[in-house]
């Protein structure tokens, strides 16, 4: 019979397998220092991110206390002013004189005695024909005069002779009528004779073409020994007045309507036909520097495109004007004593096309202003309702600024087409920086 024993063995095997588990050979160990650095490293990140969050709400609490500035605009103050009104027609000029050269008898050309796009004088021989037959036709015709006039001499003679007969009755009075009727038809047969002498010289004189007028003469279309018939359809060149040079204008009847109404309204003072200017663009966009004045306006409107011409005569020393050109013409149609212009920029439209401005007012505030527009005077228009006279008008800046937003007000002013900054003069007398319209 054993003996149990209630004590734990004390074998070494015994003893290995009490040990606890962390203790155990087989068991990974887990170093204690390690741990406590990875905790460390976890409170340093989430301080990083405090420190950071920190920062950036500082810097939107500095932003936020420091606001940016109002955008800069520019302006002008609007200041009526009086202001000539003008319409801008198309026109095309025309010679005040022009003569096509013909000839006026027929024959074999033999010289052309001028210089083509010369000036000419009326009279100068431009070109001479061959004369030979018209010379020999003089001839003839002062034969046949030569010979009227001998047999009209024979007939007085025997009319003058046949009266003193007859008074004595020694011939009868059919034999002295039939001799007086005999010296009339003589002295007709003469004055036929010189008629057509003279026609023949005058024949001889139009075979040296002569210029009927004064001006510049175009190309020639013919030349030397070219077959010429008497006034034939093709002219031989043409001469025209170029100094002064007219200029054709046309108006739709509805536009002098429209002033005519102006007029009558009293809109603005009106401006006598013979005191009326007429200012003209070349094709090239350059204006012409001399100023004609409007002669007549037409008194029929025209059934195919419902327009007046109107006529002006325009000084042209230089020659600049040719006939055929196409000019943009300004016709001074009336005066406005309190105008209110805005350069065409400033002007805004919705889209339905109602034009309106921006307004800066006291407060540096924009604000929209619907205007009426009249008609355009080059780059500004004229504004019929709207605005008055200390308003300030919003004409640069567009981009950077709106409608409510508060602004810092720039002051401009306009030079011909052009937007100007009217900066104080503080550097010793130097001209305004200039900025092109907006």
């Amino acid at each position: 019979m054993s003996v149990l024993n209630p004590m734990p063995s004390t074998s070494p095997h015994s003893v290995d397998h009490e040990k606890p588990a962390s203790e155990h050979p087989s068991a990974t160990p887990r170093p204690a220092r390690q741990t406590v650095s990875r905790r460390w490293a976890g409170v340093g990140t989430a301080l990083a991110v405090a420190a950071m969050v920190a920062a950036c709400n500082g810097k939107d609490a500095s932003s936020a206390a420091a606001p940016p500035p109002p955008p800069s605009v520019g302006y002008i103050t609007i200041a009526p002013k009086a202001q000539g009104l003008h319409t801008d027609l198309t026109g095309r000029t025309k010679a005040s004189q022009s003569a096509e050269v013909r000839p006026q008898v027929s024959g074999i050309l033999q010289q052309r005695l001028f210089t083509e796009g010369a000036i000419v004088k009326a009279g100068q021989p431009l070109y001479q024909i061959d004369s030979r037959s018209l010379q020999a036709a003089v001839s003839s015709a002062e034969a046949a005069l030569a010979k009227a006039r001998a047999s009209a001499q024979t007939s007085r003679a025997n009319a003058a002779r046949n009266a003193e007969l007859v008074k004595i009755d020694a011939i009868s009075r059919q034999a002295n009528d039939e001799s007086q009727a005999q010296a009339a038809q003589g002295a007709a047969d003469v004055a036929v004779a010189q008629a057509a002498l003279d026609n023949a010289r005058i024949n001889l004189q139009y075979s040296r073409i002569t210029a009927p007028i004064s001006g510049q003469i175009d190309l020639s279309t013919v030349l030397p020994g070219a077959l010429v018939t008497a006034n034939q359809t093709q002219p031989l060149t043409t001469i025209s007045q170029l100094n002064p040079i007219l200029v054709d204008i046309t108006q739709s009847s509805a536009e002098l309507l429209e002033l005519r109404r102006q007029w009558q309204a009293g809109v603005f003072g009106k401006v006598e036909g013979n005191a009326a200017k007429v200012r003209l663009i070349l094709e090239d966009g350059s204006k012409y520097p001399h100023v004609g004045t409007l002669q007549f306006t037409g008194a029929s409107v025209s059934q195919t495109t419902g327009a007046i011409t109107l006529r002006a005569t325009v000084p042209n020393p230089d020659r600049v004007l040719m006939p055929g050109m196409y000019v943009r013409a300004q016709l001074a149609t009336g005066e406005a004593s309190d105008a209110i212009v805005v350069p065409q920029p400033a002007v805004r439209r919705d889209p339905a096309g109602n034009p309106s401005v921006q307004v800066i007012t006291a407060e540096n505030k924009i604000e929209k202003r619907p205007i009426k527009l009249g008609q355009a005077l080059g780059a500004q228009w004229l504004v019929a309702e709207g605005l008055a006279s200390g308003d300030r008008v919003m004409v640069d800046g567009f981009q950077k600024a709106r409608v409510g937003q508060s602004v810092t007000p720039l002051e401009m002013r306009v030079e011909g087409n052009r937007v100007v900054v009217a900066q104080a003069d503080a550097s010793g007398g130097k001209a305004p920086a200039k900025r092109p319209a907006p």
